[in-house]
């Protein structure tokens, strides 16, 4: 893979960010509960966090991108989501936050995975960490709205 795949690969990063943090600000703005809210106010924050550490590795010099070039990362084998919309129910809502997360930890997993250098391995391992963890947080919820039985 050329250092211009993993341009592309990393552009496509920042756009999926921009597209979570532009669902989860429109979902935030939408929901009445102040949990929800403040919740989902927080993980547009955080993607905007990531938004801006994708950008400083693409205005790097493609040279200092230190990737193995024997690897294939298959991020255009991942699942196709539906389209994001504020005006979903909530709990399809977080199903689609659930696969976007899902998405981006793998992705991320898969950057550190093939990353030549310490620093920059550490960084996509802290980013696919952080995914893990709005997935997580994102999953109990729709776990409580889905079997509300259970309680």
């Amino acid at each position: 893979m050329t250092p211009e795949d993993y341009k592309k690969i990393i552009t496509m990063a920042i756009n999926r960010e921009v597209e979570s943090y532009t669902f989860y600000r429109g979902v935030s703005d939408k929901v009445k509960d102040a949990n929800l809210k403040k919740l989902f106010a927080e993980l547009a924050g955080e993607e905007t966090k990531h938004r801006e550490f994708l950008q400083g590795l693409l205005s790097q010099e493609i040279k200092a991108l230190k990737f193995s070039a024997t690897k294939d990362y298959k991020v255009g084998d991942t699942i196709k989501t539906p389209a994001l919309s504020p005006d979903m129910k909530p709990i399809d809502g977080l199903v689609v936050a659930i696969k976007k997360e899902l998405e981006a930890m793998q992705m991320y997993t898969q950057l550190s995975n093939n990353s030549t250098d310490a620093e920059q391995k550490k960084m996509f391992s802290e980013l696919a960490s952080m995914e893990r963890g709005h997935k997580s947080r994102l999953e109990d919820i729709y776990t409580n709205m889905a079997f509300p039985e259970v309680w």
